[in-house]
């Protein structure tokens, strides 16, 4: 459970649960200048829409008086004391009524007079609504940097790891039904949250739908930073897919270890010789830890329903189990013992019987390390597997 402050609101009447259509959530952040203008567009929705509504201001620590503004302009106010975007929205999601719920943000950069465009898929069905500022930008409403890099570089990994047919993935105005709410489970407390949505929308078989919409130049001071907010995004993202973090790389490392150790000669640079054996035996090495540890990670995820299940953990728990890791160690462990026994014959015979003494021994003792990773990795899988 998420830890809030509590709750502190307006004197206002409000609407009973049973008569809240929709609820528009806003965070705030010393946003003297433009709340009450975000305020009451939202509620000038509500009346030409002919639909019950709330405004809900998330107040998340202003210092000037943007929390009277937001009173006097008919916002329900909360404060949340914990800082950051996600902690906010979270609070007001919490405490909103609605059947459908509208995040945006107080700063102006959102038409909140006309939410049909998020409000209409919904009630055709769909579980969620984005919108996509992309086509339809003041200038100046975004930085450079985020325009061309930062937003169209999160918004293509969501497309791998999630399939998403999001064009603007960190769009911060959407709508969404409660149910999807709840099925989301969302949990970031920065700007993460963002793609925490989308990730976990699609990862969950919701309906997600996508709207043009305009986005205007926002007023005061940004609360980005982009290379703190750029790296919560990415950080999340490599959590949330264990398969992209551990699983393709260390197959990746492993194939070019085994290729390496395999490798005949070396590479000679003026008198020194390298050979390729030592990196291949710590290509395998490390290879076989990413594999391991990615393995516990695509079971545990699976296991909270953080991703759905796939042909990896049905493969595995149809062919795969601990006493078959302690198997494959075991072979490993005799094989590189092995290797090391017929070393030692050559240098206490003198007979080398034509190995590489280097690359065989770089083989063996790669051999018997990988030997205790499968072993020791093999029961954190099943542990973690333990229903």
């Amino acid at each position: 459970m998420i830890a809030s402050s509590p709750p502190t609101t307006s004197p206002a009447a409000q609407p009973s649960p049973q008569e809240i259509d929709i609820s528009v959530v806003l965070p705030c952040l010393n946003e003297e200048a433009t709340v009450a203008s975000c305020v009451t567009d939202a509620l000038s929705y509500f009346e030409r829409a002919g639909l019950r509504g709330e405004v809900i201001v998330v107040d998340n620590g202003s210092t000037d008086r943007s929390k009277e503004e937001a009173e006097n302009a008919g916002a329900r106010v909360l404060e949340e004391r914990r800082r950051g975007y996600g902690a906010a929205h979270l609070r007001g999601f919490a405490e909103s009524r609605g059947r459908y719920i509208v995040m945006a943000d107080a700063d102006a950069t959102y038409d909140l007079v006309n939410l049909d465009p998020l409000i209409e898929p919904l009630r055709n069905g769909y579980d969620m609504t984005v919108g996509n500022r992309m086509d339809n930008m003041e200038p100046g409403a975004m930085t450079w940097s985020h325009r061309v890099i930062g937003t169209p570089a999160i918004t293509f990994l969501l497309k791998i790891f999630t399939g998403s047919n999001i064009g603007d993935s960190q769009c911060g105005l959407r709508a969404f039904t409660r149910e999807a709410l709840e099925k989301m489970d969302l949990r970031s407390s920065g700007m993460e949250l963002a793609s925490e949505m989308v990730l976990k929308a699609y990862r969950r078989g919701l309906k997600v739908a996508e709207q043009p919409i305009p986005y205007a130049v926002r007023e005061g001071e940004s609360k980005l930073n982009t290379i703190r907010d750029g790296w919560r995004h990415l950080r999340f993202l490599l959590l949330y897919t264990p398969m992209y973090l551990f699983l393709i790389p260390g197959a990746l490392m492993l194939v070019a270890g085994l290729l390496a150790l395999t490798a005949t000669g070396g590479v000679t640079i003026g008198s020194l010789t390298w050979q390729p054996v030592f990196a291949g035996g710590a290509l395998v090495i490390v290879g076989t830890n990413a594999l391991m540890i990615g393995m516990a990670s695509h079971m545990y995820a699976a296991s909270r329903g953080l991703i759905s299940e796939d042909g990896l953990t049905r493969f595995y728990r149809k062919y795969g189990s601990l006493e078959v890791f302690l198997g494959l160690a075991g072979l490993l462990f005799l094989a590189g013992a092995g290797l090391d026994a017929l070393i030692f014959y050559g240098w206490v015979s003198g007979n080398d019987l034509g190995l590489n003494t280097m690359g065989t021994a770089a083989l063996a003792q790669s051999a018997i390390i990988v030997a205790a990773n499968l072993a020791l990795g093999g029961f954190l899988v099943a542990l973690i597997d333990i229903e």
